[in-house]
């Protein structure tokens, strides 16, 4: 008769030992994994929060001053905090925007100007070509500034404008009264 043999209880307990390292390592990647999400996706707001700062600035009414300034703001459901950093250029009527932005509880440390504290440091610029003409507030509705070319109640209007209606001429025929229609 023969007797049926199982494992042994070193067989076992080495078996457990590599499941219990596999395990550990797996645990790892995952963890790893979830960390780089939450990284990138606080990543992204930040850089979102400053390049909405950028575009407000650069489509307000009024030409941004020279400095820096500091603020908090909701967003997706927790506070940041940003810093902003309004300066002169080389080029004669360009500024310099830089919008550092962080989580309002992340510790702000010594290096905050070096950006080591910042989860995103974004730059842009403004300037006199990328602003409404004379400082004259835009009509966002399509309307154009008052007192630039072409505009209702100007004389001159632009190349290929009509003086003074601000429409372009027309190059169709018109149709005669009682008549077919032309047709292209």
């Amino acid at each position: 008769m023969t007797r049926a043999r199982g494992f042994t209880l070193v067989e076992v307990l080495v078996a457990l030992v590599i499941v219990a390292i596999g395990m550990a390592a797996l645990l790892g990647t995952l963890s790893s994994a979830a960390d780089t999400s939450i990284y990138l996706r606080d990543k992204t707001f930040a850089e979102w929060i400053a390049l909405n700062r950028i575009s407000e600035l650069r489509l307000a009414a009024k030409r941004p001053t020279e400095g820096k300034s500091a603020g908090e703001l909701d967003y997706a459901g927790r506070k940041w905090r940003y810093q902003q950093e309004i300066a002169k250029t080389d080029i004669p009527g360009i500024l310099r925007i830089d919008v550092s932005v962080a989580e309002a509880t992340a510790p702000a440390g010594k290096d905050s100007k070096a950006g080591k504290d910042w989860t995103v440091v974004a730059s842009g610029v403004t300037g006199d070509a990328l602003g409404p003409p004379n400082g004259v507030d835009p009509d966002w509705n399509g309307a154009a500034f008052p007192g630039a070319p072409g505009a209702a109640g100007t004389q001159g209007g632009g190349p290929g404008e009509t003086p003074g209606t601000g429409a372009a001429p027309s190059t169709s025929p018109a149709p005669s009264p009682g008549g077919p229609l032309p047709t292209s």
